[in-house]
């Protein structure tokens, strides 16, 4: 068990020492490879073979997530027809460790005819792929981590790496937004967390808006039209007044058991009630609902005017309960 333990450790350390390495070897390159993804009107077509393939579709899949399009195309593949997906408006990265891999190499000169950039991810600077590159990103480490120094490992991890730096570095230049993330994320955890509550509040004719001068009864007609359990309660510019629940109208009457249904709407809602900017995160409204105990919650936008209606059954439809 040491022993393992002891092999871990230093294959942790080998692996960070790479990835180290490569802050050093950053230069004018890195910044033109940017460019380069940043300014590609058509997509980023990432290729590597064997275990530098499984980190390109990584790669491939964190540019596409992070707002720059882009495909894996398998280098055996391409050279038996598939490199007809290649437009000349496209960027190819090609990751290869040695710079020599003969499925990649064999397709550097149909890539140059059809015209589109390449840019090459490898640990040897005079290879075939590095002098045939636009631009040339170094990788190389100083050993593997593997103990025989054969299996891909500080490598792979060490491409992996720069291919994170180059697609947030992306990112960052295209001014991606949280907004941008969740809308490519709509089905995974990490954009729930990120949906806004103008992504999910009710709106149109499933939020009812009554003025204050609404009757009761009125109040209530609009409620059952837009299947909701409340109202909001708005005056003549639109800013919030007050919100009536079917809860307001028990309460009120278990009170005094009056006809309520021709009162003025404001004289029995709830007036100055929570609400909630249209800006905020969904996450942040179900930590609201949960602390106040309630199921509703008026939305507003930067005017203060309603812009909506927040039922927690929206941020379960979601799955954010």
């Amino acid at each position: 068990m040491a022993n393992s333990i002891a092999l871990a450790r230093n294959v942790l350390d080998i692996e960070a020492r790479a990835i180290n390495g490569l802050k050093r070897s950053l230069n004018k390159n890195f910044d033109d490879a940017v460019k380069f993804l940043f300014n590609c009107s058509g997509r980023v077509v990432v290729t590597g073979m064997g275990k530098p393939g499984f980190i390109g579709r990584k790669i491939s899949a964190t540019l596409s997530s992070t707002g720059t399009p882009s495909v894996f195309m398998h280098p055996a593949e391409a050279i038996h027809g598939d490199l007809g997906l290649l437009k000349r408006e496209d960027v190819v990265l090609a990751i290869s460790n040695s710079g020599e891999t003969e499925e990649i190499t064999k397709l550097l000169s149909t890539i140059k005819k059809i015209g589109a950039h390449v840019i090459a991810m490898t640990g040897n600077s005079k290879s075939t792929l590095a002098r045939h590159a636009d631009v040339l990103l170094n990788i190389e480490i100083k050993k593997e981590a593997c103990p025989l120094n054969l299996a891909p490992t500080a490598s792979t991890t060490a491409a992996l790496a720069m291919g994170d730096a180059l697609a947030l570095a992306v990112l960052d230049k295209r001014g991606f937004r949280p907004e941008d993330f969740a809308f490519l994320h709509p089905g995974g955890s990490l954009g729930k967390k990120l949906l806004r509550v103008r992504d999910v509040m009710r709106k149109g004719k499933d939020h009812a808006v009554v003025s204050e001068k609404t009757n009761v009864q009125d109040a209530l007609i609009a409620i059952t039209r837009s299947r909701s359990g409340s109202c909001t309660v708005v005056d003549k510019k639109g800013k919030l007044v007050g919100i009536f629940t079917d809860g307001d109208l028990r309460r009120r009457l278990e009170v005094d058991g009056r006809d309520l249904l021709s009162e003025s709407i404001v004289s029995v809602a709830t007036k100055n009630p929570l609400n909630i900017s249209e800006n905020k995160l969904a996450a942040e409204a179900l930590q609201v609902l949960r602390d106040r105990k309630i199921d509703e919650l008026p939305v507003v936008n930067d005017q203060s005017k309603v812009v909506g209606l927040l039922d927690v059954q929206d941020l379960l439809k979601v799955g954010l309960v």
